[in-house]
């Protein structure tokens, strides 16, 4: 029966256009079997390379400080009103008619808004369509998913067609104008969309306010949100969409203010002096922008901090060509760096992170010396803070708030990167005492 099955598999793959018919399928068949509830509530997607979680949370945070029931799916959970719960799917935008269900569900619930994570591949499985989007965000586009999408090109072409189609729907397009690929959206869309920037005039004028009230607070909001260049776009985006629907500025700078973040996204743990980042960053540009905001600078107690950087990579074939540009990001913005696992799949993990190395030797073979490979993540996570004075921070990418590793043949092993920076900067800060 399974080799029947198999061989089945084997022959409806190979049919032209079979695979793209099943998801279309799919998409129709879900939209009709659960009513088209989109049209029954006020649904934005985010696209984007990076940023999509953040920004939806932004959004959502917004809403929900103006007093509006949200409903929201993404990579990280999937929430209904009140209640919410992990994304365990393993897919930021599941298929089989799960994304009417969601909204189904959400109209139920009596939400006004829904928000959803659209992303390439489910845009190339149709899972996008026969949905009503009343707005559409670009994010930002850069260079990811290479190999799943055959080029560049196709990756960027599979974000424009989410945007025609919710233009074509009747939806209104947000681009962000800091975007090196703003000019080819804007132009290719019939209409002319949204504008947003971090050099909005009200992004400049609140986050003043907002920095200077969370220095003042003395520990009664978050620190852990970084207002950096990369989440000032996300700000700037949830707040050109709260007040397109007529939320006031009040409420805006209040959700802001008091917005803790998102699990895994520019995490921060401390104790006593020693800092850790937990972050999900996974392709050269996204760490540049990491690595960047949290390099540590010199002050009178601290003069000469240090960054230290865990890096892995995802195996299986993914995106291999980017291996060797985040050893080049991780050269140029890193004092030490551990290679490590991230998610090796089936390909030899010890090859992933050689192909990493190049990529640091070469752009600078003077930081060769300061490079070391633990194969093992919980060992690297302590060798990383076992190295870190007061002052340094350590920053893990890739992971993020993922549950578990991904090793040979389809094995899972548990992991939390919080609990293990948690436990590792606890016993470092321990050896001072």
């Amino acid at each position: 029966m399974n080799i029947k099955r198999s061989r089945f598999a084997k022959w409806f793959y190979g049919l032209p256009g079979a695979v793209s018919a099943y998801h279309f399928v799919w998409a129709w068949t879900g939209a009709a079997a659960y009513r088209n509830p989109s049209r029954k509530i006020f649904t934005i997607g985010v696209t984007g390379t990076k940023g999509k979680t953040t920004t939806l949370e932004l959004i959502n945070a917004i809403l929900e400080a103006a007093g509006k029931r949200t409903a929201l799916l993404s990579s990280l959970r999937a929430k209904t009103a009140e209640a919410s719960e992990k994304n365990r799917t393993g897919n930021s935008m599941p298929g089989r008619a799960y994304i009417q269900r969601f909204l189904r569900n959400a109209v139920r619930a009596k939400c006004e808004y829904a928000l959803i994570e659209v992303t390439s591949q489910g845009i190339a499985a149709h899972r996008h369509r026969f949905v009503k989007w009343d707005m559409g965000v670009l994010t930002n586009l850069h260079p990811e998913h290479i190999e799943a999408h055959g080029s560049y090109e196709n990756y960027r072409a599979a974000k424009l067609s989410f945007l025609r189609y919710v233009v074509n729907g009747g939806g209104e397009v947000f681009l962000n104008r800091d975007d090196r690929e703003f000019g080819f959206f804007f132009d290719a869309l019939a209409s002319a969309p949204a504008r947003y920037s971090k050099d909005d005039e009200f992004i400049k004028d609140c986050l003043p306010q907002i920095e200077a009230a969370r220095r003042a607070s003395e520990g009664k909001v978050p620190d852990g949100f970084l207002l950096s260049d990369f989440n000032k776009e996300h700000i700037a985006v949830a707040a050109a969409i709260g007040r397109r629907l007529g939320v006031d500025d009040a409420a805006i700078e209040r959700a802001i203010l008091n917005f803790n973040g998102v699990p895994g996204r520019m995490e921060f743990v401390r104790e006593g002096g020693y800092t850790g980042v937990v972050d999900y960053a996974h392709t050269p540009d996204s760490l540049e922008a990491a690595y960047r905001a949290v390099k540590p600078k010199p002050t009178p107690e601290h003069p000469h901090p240090r960054l230290i950087a865990l890096l892995g990579a995802a195996g299986g074939g993914r995106d291999r060509w980017k291996r060797p540009a985040m050893g080049a990001a991780a050269a140029r913005w890193c004092d030490e760096i551990i290679l490590t696992d991230e998610d090796p799949y089936d390909e030899d993990p010890a090859e992933i992170l050689g192909e990493i190395e190049k990529g640091i030797r070469e752009a600078d073979p003077g930081k060769a010396a300061r490079v070391r490979s633990v194969m093992d993540r919980t060992e690297a996570v302590r060798a990383a803070f076992a190295m870190a004075r007061e002052g340094d921070v350590v920053i893990g990418t890739g992971k993020g708030s993922e549950e578990w590793i991904h090793i040979r043949g389809g094995a899972k092993v548990p992991w939390s990167e919080r609990e293990m920076f948690e436990r590792a900067i606890k016993e470092r800060a321990a050896q001072d005492r």
